[in-house]
């Protein structure tokens, strides 16, 4: 499928894979394609502000990668998610739930299931717009599509599916 992909489509995995080992991540997540997409100014011309996504995203770690729609939910059965993650990292220290495996790597850093996904959705996309070659357009509606921490940070940036899709194909 990697053939697929055209250069900026590539280098946006590659860039995914150097994301999570700057963080020193023991996986690639659908996060770390974000981080990558935003990295190479792909969702530049939708006149978002790179700084507040990644920061958001850092927000998601910090909390265990528990979405706004968990919390609702944890607040709905009486438990405050931020008071949680404030006496933890009291106990442990900041980020301690965002905290990277301290296993030894043998270089290799492998892909999530979500993060796979994604790829996959990625070619479903092309193919379903009739498009011969997966770009990062298709990448981003991949990450809009699923559920999860990315398209929720996006959202909350007035990033759409229909609005991407408008802005980016050209």
């Amino acid at each position: 499928m990697f053939e697929r992909f055209t250069r900026d489509a590539r280098s946006t995995v590659t860039g995914a894979v150097a994301e999570a080992q700057r963080a020193g991540a023991p996986t690639i997540t659908e996060e770390y394609l974000l981080l990558s997409l935003l990295a190479q100014g792909v969702l530049d011309p939708l006149g978002i502000d790179r700084a507040a996504i990644a920061a958001d995203l850092a927000t998601a770690r910090r909390r265990g990668g528990m979405s706004k729609a968990d919390e609702e939910a944890l607040a709905g059965l009486g438990i405050d998610l931020t008071e949680i993650v404030s006496r933890i990292e009291e106990t442990h220290g900041e980020g301690a739930l965002s905290a990277p495996s301290r296993r030894k790597r043998t270089g290799h850093i492998p892909f999530t299931p979500g993060a796979k996904k994604v790829l996959e959705q990625s070619l479903r996309i092309a193919l379903g717009r009739k498009d011969r070659r997966i770009s990062t357009l298709h990448l981003l509606l991949s990450l809009l599509s699923r559920p999860g921490t990315p398209a929720e940070v996006l959202a909350d940036h007035g990033v759409t599916y229909a609005r991407a899709e408008t802005a980016l194909a050209a």
